[in-house]
Order: structure tokens, then sequence, then C-alpha cells
């Protein structure tokens, strides 16, 4: 059975999403099934149906949820010695060298990416290129635009 990486954060999104899914959503959905039943003749009942697929979407989430958290490895990077090399969980700072922009990201698993909030992937070309390097350093990231030329300008672990 493989194994992922995750953060301490991305694990207790996990735990929080799981817990309002079977504490909350479960129950109201249960109830919603209850009452639609009432109503009668269930081959026409349009609430019924519909609330009957969103408990099936619902159990499939938790299950996926579940099978995440059996298969996660959880890495508290804060735990970790800082030596100025960039590994999991740890944020990094790097530069364009053509254009001089700086951007911020963290490094965390594939179940927690989200370029928007500055979250790579591990297994993100930038991410694969970064990985064991230390501030100072310049990386060349292959691009479909091409290769791309970046320096490390700061390695935080938070």
């Amino acid at each position: 059975m493989t194994k992922y990486p995750m953060t301490v954060q991305g694990a207790r999104a996990l735990e929080e999403e799981h817990a309002h899914l079977t504490k909350v959503l479960r129950p109201k959905l249960s109830q919603e099934i209850g009452t639609a039943r009432e109503l009668g003749d269930l081959k026409e009942n349009a609430e019924y149906h519909a609330a009957r697929e969103q408990q099936g979407m619902v159990e499939a989430r938790i299950r996926d949820i579940e099978g995440r958290m059996q298969n996660a490895v959880i890495i508290d990077v804060t735990t970790i010695e800082h030596t100025g090399k960039v590994i999991f969980g740890t944020t990094v700072e790097i530069a364009n060298c053509e254009t001089d922009e700086s951007v911020t990201y963290q490094i965390v698993g594939e179940d927690e990416a989200n370029i928007k909030q500055r979250k790579l992937s591990v297994g993100s070309p930038i991410a694969r290129a970064l990985i064991g390097k230390a501030e100072g350093d310049v990386v060349i990231v292959q691009t479909p635009g091409g290769p791309i030329e970046y320096e490390i300008v700061e390695v935080r672990h938070i």
C-alpha cells in the first residue's frame, strides 16, 4: 500500500471535513430522507431522490477521506531541524532570475495542493526542482514554455 505525505494542516482540514460530514450532513440527510418518505409515492418524489443522491455523494466523500487518512504519512515540518534546504512542508520564496518577480509557495501533499493558496504539490515540476536545494541555489524548472531559472530566496519551516 502506497503512503502519501501530508502536512499537519492538511490532515487537520481533512479531519474537520470528515467530522462535518459525519456529524452534521449525514444526520441532516437521513432526516430529509425520512421526511421525504412520508410524502408518499417514492417513484415520483423529487425530494426523496435528491436527498438520496446527495447522501450517496456524502458517503463517497467520507470513504474517500477515510482512505486518504489511512494512507497518509503526516509530516510536521516544525519538528525537523531547519537546515535551509527545501523539504516537504517548507515554505519557499523563489525569484525568477529573468524578471526578478518573486513568489512564495508551500510544498504540500497532492491532496492539499491549491495554486490559489500558493500550495504546490510535492510532485509538481517546480517542487521537484526545489526539493533538496538550499537558499541561494539557482534551479531550472522545465515548463511547457521552456526552461525557467529561479533563485531560492528564503526557506522557512512554518
